[in-house]
């Protein structure tokens, strides 16, 4: 697939995920066979406003085409927080976030709320466009819901407007994360499109991931929630989709390390504090169909230090299997 300057060979994406893939998270995929990257999504109005939080997570992340993402529902003030985020991250790519489901992103009109609106989210790829000197990707989802689908109407005008690249997460706002990802729908834009197509929505293996591309005919696969607490996920799949045997998950005590590497990266991001508090639930994530782990995963909700951290990991390495 081309983006841009860049030649990527099956691309295999760690989806944007608020309050999750901050710079230490798609550094550890990254290094697992993720070689697609998005910011978390950031505000356009607080990019524009200065505010320091919003531009801290811009952090480009080393090892792979990695991309800034923005929301908002202006076309003026999003293309200028597109240039911003383009000069603070160096980011390959500018990501539109036109498919975040929560109510107040979506009932605000950002996010899958532009889908509502076509020709505002027209207007704002064409702007974006006009104004970055990088690509501009768009991800959506299938439309607000049920009754009112028009991801086919929608991602044409994306496409005729400048994208050059759709992400279509195969489900309606409505559904947020349930029910069954409808990769149909995500087959017919792929049908219809000229630029590239990224397939997400219940890509958790290597099988489902192989199945996935197969039926979709996608150019690429996005996965979001599967790697909670399993970057290995992008192992996985990888091998899959070059027909290798995967050796499995390592040892608990190796992942163990790995979680560790992942809080000392957030720490040297954003300091002790937040580094802790966030690892919070990272690290409970990690133990997920862990054996006899509750002990541990109580401590864990207290984590206050890097020391505690150290001190948890080092039981866990020596009391569990």
């Amino acid at each position: 697939m081309k983006l841009g300057v860049y030649e990527i060979e099956k691309p295999l994406i760690l989806g944007p995920m608020a309050g999750v893939t901050d710079w230490a998270f798609r550094t550890v995929c990254g290094e697992m066979g993720a070689n697609m990257t998005v910011t978390e999504m950031v505000s356009s109005r607080a990019l524009v406003y200065k505010d320091k939080k919003s531009a801290a997570l811009l952090k480009k992340n080393p090892g792979t085409v990695c991309g800034a993402q923005i929301f908002g529902n202006d076309p003026g003030i999003m293309a200028e927080a597109a240039q911003l985020a383009l000069e603070i991250s160096g980011c390959d790519f500018i990501d539109i976030n036109m498919g975040c489901p929560m109510p107040k992103i979506a009932n605000s009109g950002d996010g899958c709320g532009l889908m509502r609106t076509p020709e505002l989210a027209s207007k704002i790829v064409s702007t974006v466009c006009e104004t970055v000197s990088v690509p501009v990707t768009v991800k959506c989802r299938l439309g607000w819901d049920k009754g009112s689908i028009n991801v086919l109407e929608f991602t044409r005008l994306m496409e005729d407007n400048g994208a050059a690249m759709l992400t279509v997460h195969g489900r309606t706002r409505s559904m947020l994360y349930s029910g069954t990802a409808n990769w149909d729908m995500i087959a017919k834009v792929k049908q219809q499109c000229q630029i590239p197509v990224i397939a997400n929505g219940d890509v958790i293996s290597g099988e489902s991931a192989v199945k996935c591309l197969k039926w979709t005919g996608a150019d690429g696969l996005m996965i979001g929630r599967a790697s909670f607490g399993d970057p290995w996920v992008f192992a996985e799949v990888s091998a899959a989709l070059q027909g290798i045997p995967y050796a499995g998950r390592p040892k608990l005590s190796e992942r163990v390390d790995v979680a560790v590497r992942q809080f000392q990266l957030a720490y040297e991001d954003k300091g002790e504090h937040i580094a802790c508090l966030e690892a919070r639930k990272h690290f409970a994530w990690y133990l997920r169909g862990v054996s006899h782990s509750n002990f541990y995963k109580e401590q864990i909700s207290a984590i206050q230090t890097m020391e505690d951290i150290y001190r948890i990991a080092k039981a866990i390495q020596r009391d569990l299997k």
